[in-house]
């Protein structure tokens, strides 16, 4: 018996041919995601050094893209339910990479921290809209191909970060400047997302009028037990993968004394082995469920976070790859677990994300905070409790039984 979310038989008239074709449009978006998320998060370091920031004035910088995230996931479901997945996703991606490009101009011209913040609110608030956009058409897509194929799409979207990370990585080395750096994954993403949009499913008529009728046979999802706890899956698997996004390559500059370029290539390394975790991890959850396969993986992201905290750089290395396979599966298990009911999929995949959203919100001032009283790298700390605390409510994600 499969541990993934049950899938049907697909009823559509749309021919296999437009699912696949979708299907792979998805996965570029995905992909393309985490290109311009990792445009940004590569040059952290930089953006701090230029700024002169402090950790905790980092952090509250960081809090602004947290915010717009926060405030796009609601506005996401709307969106998407007036105009389609289709426009959704594309303005969520014209808000991110106008942030992003504000965020370039602003730190290379020395400019105000505010400037900065207002960029990463742009950037936030797009990837809010983006990003539940998109998985709501990767739901379609599951539907319409009757296979779960959720984990690939997250997988995606790790391999974006990766390959962004490794350019990143190259142009901190090279001084590059980041309105240039950013300018260029600008271009990318536009070029690649004026072919992958169009080919997204065609927009049913049909479905705001189930969904709707849905809203009233049943009550909030804010108050179902079982998609509270997985929200609470989410957001510890969300604050485990984003610390590390905002704050290990700072880590390691600060707190093991490497250079900036070596920071990056210690995130780029965590991305490497959470894709990697990724793509080997539906195997796993077809044979051993989801249950035992995340109380594994948040074992492993404490694990690897105390070898990054406590090792010397070379165990620190490790433990990033160790973090990186730890921090794989919880986001989209949990996302996917919120979709079993296919009826309810929208609703609470929408309560599901808004709660684990809310760990990039949390995250980035708790963490910046912390490390001007014990320094970055001893804050980490913070990442192998939330882990393990987690492992009391994994249970929430089984697949309910059904008659």
């Amino acid at each position: 018996m499969s541990a993934t979310p049950a899938m049907t038989t697909p009823t559509s008239t749309i021919p296999r041919e437009r699912v696949t074709s979708a299907r792979t449009a998805v996965f570029v978006t995905f992909a393309l995601a985490g290109l311009v998320f990792a445009s940004w998060a590569s040059r952290i370091a930089d953006a701090k050094e230029s700024l002169n920031l402090t950790a905790g004035q980092l952090g509250l910088t960081l809090f602004a893209a947290s915010v717009g995230s926060v405030t796009g996931l609601p506005l996401a479901g709307r969106i998407s339910d007036r105009v389609g997945a289709t426009r959704a996703v594309a303005l969520g991606m014209a808000f991110a990479v106008t942030g992003l490009m504000v965020v370039g101009v602003v730190v290379d011209a020395h400019g105000p921290r505010w400037g900065v913040a207002a960029g990463l609110f742009l950037v936030g608030l797009g990837m809010g809209i983006w990003d539940v956009a998109m998985n709501l058409e990767g739901a379609d897509v599951e539907r319409h191909l009757g296979a779960s194929v959720m984990p690939h799409f997250h997988a995606a979207f790790s391999g974006g970060t990766v390959v962004s990370a490794l350019v990143g990585a190259a142009m901190s080395r090279a001084g590059v400047p980041l309105s240039v750096h950013f300018a260029g994954a600008a271009v990318i993403t536009v070029a690649l997302a004026w072919w992958a949009i169009p080919h997204f499913l065609p927009r049913s008529t049909e479905q705001p009028a189930a969904a709707k009728a849905a809203r009233q046979r049943h009550r909030s999802a804010w108050l179902e037990p079982r998609t509270l706890l997985i929200g609470v899956v989410v957001f510890a698997a969300a604050f485990t993968e984003g610390t590390a996004n905002d704050w290990l390559a700072v880590a390691f500059v600060e707190g093991h004394g490497l250079e900036k370029w070596v920071g990056v290539l210690a995130f780029a390394t965590f991305l490497t082995f959470m894709t990697l975790g990724r793509i080997v991890g539906t195997g796993l959850l077809d044979r051993y469920g989801r249950v035992p396969v995340l109380r594994v993986s948040f074992a492993l992201a404490a694990l690897g976070a105390g070898l990054v905290i406590l090792g010397n750089p070379w165990v620190a290395f490790a433990g990033t790859a160790v973090w990186g396979v730890g921090a794989a599966l919880g986001f989209p298990v949990g996302m996917s677990a919120s979709a079993d009911d296919a009826e309810r999929a929208a609703a609470r995949m929408s309560v599901v994300a808004t709660i684990g959203y809310a760990a990039f919100l949390a995250g980035p001032p708790v963490l910046g905070l912390l490390g001007d009283q014990v320094g970055v790298l001893h804050s980490l700390l913070v990442v192998g409790a939330l882990a393990i605390l987690a492992l009391a409510v994994v249970p929430a994600v089984r697949k309910p039984t059904r008659a």
